[in-house]
């Protein structure tokens, strides 16, 4: 019999696997280093909407204890406009360092990619990190507008077609989705006008020139509570702690105007893990804080923490739910 012959390895294919190695031990010890000095510099914490809004707030709350956490300032930068593609586009552009996060509103990220016609980003350019708060909208009325509830406003509607105006954050918005959801189930006919943010929308609401809107309580409590603004329902599941007396839209004969807004931190597509669950780790702690979670129970809104995969489930669950609901109204960027 001949004897067998012993196979030796390769000399270049064990070369090319140690290199692969040590590439890759290379490249998590570099990360890991990286993680510990990060932030190197003040981070900057795009937010999409203006000054105002519950996105604005969100990302103010969480500015200063994140700071103090990470041992540099974190700065809060108001790129408002085209539902969110100005704030989204600076971030998916950024290096993806976590040197820029962006405060992401539920209504941009799950809503908006589904109308713009100019697709300069989708929710895979962005890379989940935690979310902070979460809220249900309110549907709002001037103190002026002669309805008190939400059966009066539906018969108004119904008397004067088209005559009442609701503003929204601008065109493909959750407040302009959740007026068309309104318009269906009430079968109404009321009339949109877009804005680029809550901010602006809340000023010419206040300043008499729209109608109603729809969105969530903290922009509103100040106005609410000093009478010039009326809430006539919920549109989450349960009532707002901080609004006992207002009833859900389920309470009020619509029981599938539910629509709950949710604000999270996100970062360019590439930033690297332990990047990312050093920030988790801190911002976990900050939403845990009775001062974080006092604050936004008194806006109106819950703080709400969900981990980078708890997060990136969510939020692909949220974008297929809510594109069925934008392809049902035919709802398209004006």
């Amino acid at each position: 019999m001949k004897q067998e012959m012993k196979r030796h390895p390769n000399p270049s294919s064990v070369s090319r696997r140690s290199l692969c190695a040590l590439t890759a031990f290379a490249a998590l010890i570099g990360s890991s280093a990286f993680a510990q000095t990060y932030p190197t510099r003040p981070v900057t914490m795009v937010v999409g909407a203006a000054a105002g809004g519950t996105t604005d707030i969100a990302g103010r709350m969480l500015a200063d204890p994140l700071g103090k956490a990470l041992g540099q300032s974190v700065i809060v930068d108001n790129k408002s406009g085209a539902s969110g593609v100005i704030a989204a586009v600076q971030v998916k552009r950024a290096e993806p360092d976590g040197q820029t996060l962006l405060m992401q509103y539920s209504g941009y990220h799950v809503i908006s990619p589904h109308v713009v016609k100019q697709k300069q980003w989708a929710p895979e350019d962005l890379r989940a990190v935690a979310n902070v708060l979460s809220a249900p909208q309110v549907v709002v009325v001037r103190a002026d507008v002669p309805v008190k509830n939400m059966a009066e406003l539906i018969a108004y509607a119904k008397a004067h077609p088209g005559k009442l105006t609701f503003a929204s954050s601008g065109p493909g918005s959750l407040q302009h989705v959740t007026g068309a959801m309104l318009e269906q189930q009430a079968g109404i006919r009321i009339t949109h006008i877009p804005y680029k943010g809550t901010g602006p929308a809340l000023q010419d609401l206040l300043g008499g020139q729209v109608d109603m809107t729809f969105g969530t309580p903290p922009p509103f409590m100040p106005f609410i509570q000093s009478g010039k603004l009326r809430a006539i329902a919920v549109t989450g599941k349960t009532r707002v702690a901080s609004l006992p007396g207002v009833p859900t839209a389920a309470e009020v004969g619509l029981p599938n105007l539910d629509a709950t807004s949710w604000f999270a931190v996100f970062a360019p597509a590439k930033t690297p893990q332990p990047v990312i669950d050093r920030l988790n780790a801190e911002i976990s702690k900050i939403v845990a804080t009775p001062a974080f979670q006092q604050k936004a129970a008194e806006l109106g809104a819950m703080a709400d923490y969900m981990n980078a995969k708890q997060l990136d489930e969510f939020s692909k669950a949220e974008f297929v739910r809510w594109g069925k609901v934008v392809e049902a109204a035919k709802i398209e960027a004006e």
